[in-house]
């Protein structure tokens, strides 16, 4: 059986579960409603859902580039540049170890409650992940690929863009995964802690009456923008497997494209 089969029948059976345990009692409706009731109680506060959603996915994208793409230039910056990478990256390091939810208060006192909070903090929370493997990335490009763009004329910021950053596509794509999920998880939990708007804000409201079957439809909402970022990504992977040759990955999808699984970026 093939694996992408095998995922869709894990995933049926899942949504069967979810269906089937809370109307024959062997869970409490409160804590997991039915997915009919759930799919139902979303269809009838549409609009207010979609509202929600509208906000939440503003917040999100602007997060996003925020964080994607300072953390991708950010790395390729402090990994090319020896003094900048041993000054920055133990202390950037520690400061990803610390629980950033704790500084969202602090964001909101500068900001206020409303969506600059939530970018702000929410792009922080995806910058670092993604500098991080950016930085790490770099170290393992052959460092021969430098010399040659150097010896051709390349300037600094040609080599960090048409060299430096395509040769570490892998591990930039990694981060990119990361952070960007952090995002999404960053933009949601601050919604739920100090918020008046965006899908964390009604899970939140509908915690608080014990409002289930509303509490999940904005899951399975967070859970869409979620699976829907994660395909980006992968077509992002598949665009941009033509740059990773001389890497393990670069290999792998050459052959890829060799059988015909893939289709080389144009």
């Amino acid at each position: 059986m093939r694996a992408a089969t095998l995922r869709r029948l894990i995933v049926l059976a899942l949504l069967v579960l979810w269906e089937l345990l809370p109307r024959s009692g062997l869970v409490a409706e409160l804590f997991l409603p039915p997915l009919s009731k759930t799919l139902v109680a979303g269809w009838t506060d549409a609009a207010e859902y979609g509202h929600a959603l509208a906000v939440t996915l503003y917040e999100v994208a602007i997060a996003m580039v925020i964080a994607c793409g300072g953390g991708i230039l950010l790395g390729a910056v402090i990994g090319s540049l020896r003094t900048p990478r041993i000054l920055l990256m133990p202390m950037v390091s520690s400061l990803y170890a610390v629980p950033l939810v704790i500084l969202y208060p602090v964001f909101t006192v500068w900001l206020g409650i409303g969506s600059e909070s939530k970018i702000a903090f929410a792009a922080i929370y995806g910058l670092l992940p993604t500098m991080l493997s950016t930085a790490a990335g770099i170290q393992t490009i052959d460092p021969q690929l430098v010399m040659a763009a150097r010896s051709m004329g390349a300037t600094p910021s040609q080599r960090l863009l048409r060299v430096i950053i395509p040769a570490a596509i892998p591990t930039v794509l990694s981060g990119l995964r990361v952070g960007g999920a952090l995002v999404i998880v960053g933009v949601v939990v601050s919604e739920m802690l100090i918020s008046s708007a965006g899908i964390g804000f009604l899970i939140s409201r509908y915690r608080t009456v014990l409002d289930s079957p509303h509490v999940f439809a904005g899951v399975l909402l967070v859970l869409a923008i979620t699976i829907a970022f994660s395909a980006g990504v992968r077509w992002i992977e598949r665009k941009a497997a033509i740059w990773q040759t001389g890497t393990r990955a670069g290999q792998d999808a050459d052959e890829e494209i060799a059988r015909g699984r893939l289709q080389p970026a144009t």
